[in-house]
């Protein structure tokens, strides 16, 4: 890869305000002390300025994002004398017995294993789609108007209630570029990656964050009720973006002449979303599921390959996004409450989720269906807050703008805010168990749990008012 001439200036830039903020701390290097300034690990300071990078130079955001991440690692290996790189990527357990049991695994190996199957996999399946004809006969079946592009928001959203949102984002993704005729408002592609996200929040099934919800013990019953947040969000963005896009570019009236469905090619695309929802359940590897589906699609069909090469950028950069923030320092969070809960959606649209949801279950005690709605839906207010947002701007490159994202996209901001009102309204904060933490509080088993201890110290001053 060559890095063209313009590209060395805002590289330069960053590359010299980040030796500035190493500048202060070199002098703790022999105390192997991760240093901070003042209250502030500088793995958030560097952490930050990758996504002011990400922000400020959207046409350069690969090599912001490998930069940084470079800039990380070297800043571990330095300063933090507890930093174990084979540790924080493969664990403490042989590869062989985590590859063969899926409980045992540890580190980010799975996590980063997995986003690198699913979004070139399905950057496939997104053609493959595409060249279906499903998208063509579509308009045949949608409404003319606003309402159009409304139901395929609607569409996107319930299909993302049992597949990955990646898929789900890049199918509603392939059929708008259709539709459309190539002419997409950037607040709706805000809307597509939103309606992905919605969808998944209250299914165990629909997300990787409710996944490990349940994996850890939470019911499937007390995730469901985050769809009440799903649904209020996807009526009011769904009504701003369907009229921005009808402005935009109306939908195609009727479906494309000689349209037909190549059944050989919608096939592999069904055993691929198929693959992914069994090896998901099975293995807690959904993208094996997606390329063994793959292989079996060569033998009757051409696959599209070349769909690999552009994909790969936009694939990297999110596992680098996504590693700089698993290095992070994030130990505890502040404690459970449906104010923590919100404001995790706002830190989820720029940290990734999983480690955030990892937190949450060992902290114990959330609302783990405000939760699923706030770190599932949160990603959705910036481009690169989900990697259903990242995989569809393979598609549409032009979206890779986080101030054109946020001002077009603005409605999928003020859903979130509305839709998590709305919930703890109806439902108000309901805390549930997990396996490590027992509701009610005051008789969690789990040592050293800081509800259980506050529970208690409640109790015990009620009881001394009481008297």
């Amino acid at each position: 890869m060559v890095l063209k001439k313009k590209t060395y200036k805002p590289l330069l830039l960053l590359a010299v305000t980040i030796f500035f903020i190493l500048t202060p701390v070199l002098s703790f290097a022999g105390n192997l002390i991760p240093p901070s300034i003042g209250s502030v690990r500088v793995e958030f300071i560097l952490f930050a300025l990758i996504l002011l990078g990400v922000a400020v130079f959207h046409n350069k955001t690969f090599y912001v994002a490998v930069i940084g991440l470079t800039v990380i690692l070297i800043f571990k290996f330095i300063f933090d004398g507890g930093f174990h790189l084979g540790e924080h990527f493969f664990g403490e357990t042989s590869m062989m017995n985590q590859f063969i049991y899926k409980d045992l695994r540890q580190g980010e190996w799975s996590t980063i294993l997995n986003l690198l199957g699913l979004l070139l996999g399905f950057s496939i399946l997104a053609k493959l789609f595409e060249e279906s004809g499903v998208p063509d006969i579509i308009p045949r079946y949608l409404p003319d108007n606003w309402k159009g592009p409304f139901l395929l928001l609607v569409f996107v959203c319930i299909i993302s209630s049992f597949l990955d949102n990646i898929a789900a984002a890049l199918i509603g993704g392939t059929i708008a570029l259709v539709v459309f005729r190539k002419k997409v408002h950037i607040g709706y592609i805000a809307a597509i990656v939103a309606a992905s996200n919605a969808g998944g929040a209250g299914s165990v099934v629909g997300d990787t964050t409710t996944t490990m919800m349940w994996i850890d013990g939470v019911s499937p019953l007390n995730v469901v009720h985050a769809f009440i947040a799903s649904g209020v969000a996807l009526v009011f963005f769904g009504w701003f973006a369907a009229h921005q896009q009808h402005k935009h570019q109306p939908i195609q009236k009727d479906a494309t002449p000689g349209a037909k469905i190549q059944w050989n090619k919608l096939l592999i695309v069904l055993l691929m979303l198929i693959g992914a929802i069994l090896s998901n359940f099975l293995y807690d590897m959904p993208a094996l599921g997606v390329w063994v589906a793959i292989i079996i699609g060569t033998t009757f069909s051409k696959i599209p390959w070349k769909e690999v090469p552009g994909a790969i950028m936009g694939t990297v950069f999110l596992l680098c996004l996504v590693t700089c923030a698993s290095l992070m320092p994030v130990e505890t969070l502040p404690d459970a409450s449906w104010m923590s809960a919100f404001i995790l959606g706002f830190v989820s649209a720029v940290f990734d989720n999983i480690p955030l949801t990892k937190l949450c279950l060992e902290q114990g005690h959330f609302d783990w269906g405000m939760l699923a709605y706030t770190v599932g839906f949160g990603g959705s207010m910036i481009w690169f807050g989900s990697s259903a947002g990242v995989a569809i701007t393979n598609k549409f490159p032009e979206a890779r703008n986080v101030g054109l994202w946020i001002r077009k996209g603005w409605h999928v901001t003020v859903a979130y805010i509305l839709g998590f009102f709305v919930l703890l309204f109806v439902m108000g904060w309901e805390p549930a168990s997990n396996k490590k933490h027992k509701e009610p509080a005051i008789n969690c088993p789990a040592k050293d749990c800081k509800v259980a201890k506050s529970a208690k110290a409640m109790d015990e001053f009620e009881k001394l008012h009481k008297k």
